[in-house]
């Protein structure tokens, strides 16, 4: 989105923060790091029959594993912890395994592991829907930006040779033939961008178009009741601020303040003074570009859609994308059966998750609330554990 610089135990802080999520095109692959859960170390963990997983709450990691496989079976896992191979008869089973007995699919196929000391901790993302529309109306004036094709990747004229290495900055060519850095919100928002035909919709506030930037994709409401889903495009390649962290440092919000630590108190402020306000976001110099996605949900990092109560933005050098992962927290509401389909900025380390809550108000209430710790699993294919121990 997942998704996720989207930081720790205020959860509107931690939603800020964390995700931003969207498919991963392949100018946007991070270079191959060494695996890092594989190093760490994974223990078997408790069997699955244990875990007292509900039936609802298996029926929907298995609908969500079904989608996985195919983007599972394709691709490298950067944990270091299985090989595409190791997945391939769960992901045979999957699709014709029974319903009504889909506890049993994962009792039959996987097997715990404890990653580290499994000390877990979880926020939460969702998907924001706000007032938008496709063109440009009264009420309805703030652009939604596809892709400039001018957003390119290259090295500025002055970087010696031999610090030429990974991938070259985005940016673009000036007037002057120069690469320079691409423009940043302020500019954009003073319309850098304007006339040049990249608008795919136009947002009714300007507050909750950024508040969707930072989830990565969301839905634009039309009053006459229709939705446009859009999902992440691409970033400017200008630097992330979290403006919750900023607005609690200068004491805006937070104890003392009639703003709570929250995304509802920093909206409120943002609204209640609107020129601070502006000023603000406008620290947040990355800016979002979208698509329009057609499909029935957001679509993830593992490329297939997120679905509430099901889909989980983890880190991929310590869980693999598309494997199961169980959750047991101080907060009730997000223990059970997940499946990580996503990743995102803040989401970083051994067990640290982003849960997805969908659309709505009441996924905006429960993922700007959502900071919990606990215990994780990961379920990984049998026979995993055995042979990273003989190995």
């Amino acid at each position: 989105m997942a998704w996720t610089g989207r930081i720790a135990a205020l959860a509107g802080l931690a939603l800020l923060a964390s995700c931003v999520t969207g498919v991963s095109t392949p100018d946007e692959t991070p270079a191959p790091t060494p695996p890092t859960a594989a190093l760490l170390g994974a223990d078997r963990g408790p069997s699955i029959p244990s875990l007292a997983v509900a039936d609802a709450d298996a029926r929907s990691a298995l609908a969500s594993f079904v989608e996985s496989c195919p983007r599972l079976l394709a691709r490298e896992d950067a944990s270091g912890l299985t090989r595409a191979r190791d997945w391939e008869p769960a992901c045979r089973a999957a699709p014709s395994w029974p319903e009504n007995d889909a506890l049993n699919f994962f009792v039959q196929h996987f097997e715990t592991a404890v990653i580290g000391e499994g000390s877990a901790f979880a926020t939460g993302y969702y998907e924001p829907e706000i007032a938008g529309q496709r063109t440009r109306a009264p009420g309805f004036d703030v652009p939604v930006y596809r892709l400039p094709e001018d957003l390119v990747r290259a090295w500025p004229e002055d970087t010696p040779e031999d610090q030429r290495e990974g991938r070259p900055p985005l940016g673009r060519y000036d007037e002057s033939g120069k690469f320079v850095p691409y423009f940043g919100r302020g500019e954009i928002e003073d319309g850098a961008l304007a006339g040049r035909g990249l608008e795919i919709a136009w947002a009714a506030d300007p507050i909750e178009l950024f508040f969707l930037q930072i989830q990565g994709s969301g839905l634009l409401r039309a009053p006459d009741g229709s939705r446009m889903r859009i999902g992440y495009a691409g970033q400017n390649g200008r630097g992330y601020t979290g403006i919750g962290a900023l607005m609690r440092q200068r004491g805006l919000i937070g104890e003392g303040t009639p703003y709570a630590t929250s995304m509802q108190g920093i909206m409120q402020y943002l609204r209640d003074h609107p020129d601070e306000g502006r000023a603000i976001m406008r620290e947040n110099q990355s800016w979002i570009f979208f698509t329009e996605l057609t499909g029935d949900a957001p679509l993830g990092s593992l490329g297939v859609g997120v679905r509430r109560e099901s889909s989980v933005a983890a880190d991929p050098m310590y869980t693999p994308l598309g494997a199961p992962v169980w959750l047991d927290l101080d907060n009730d509401r997000a223990d059970g059966l997940w499946i990580a389909q996503d990743t995102g900025g803040a989401i970083k380390g051994a067990n640290r998750f982003d849960t997805f809550w969908g659309n709505g108000e009441d996924a905006r209430e429960i993922a700007g609330g959502m900071s919990a710790r606990g215990r994780a699993l990961l379920l990984l294919p049998k026979g995993t554990l055995d042979r990273l121990k003989a190995r």
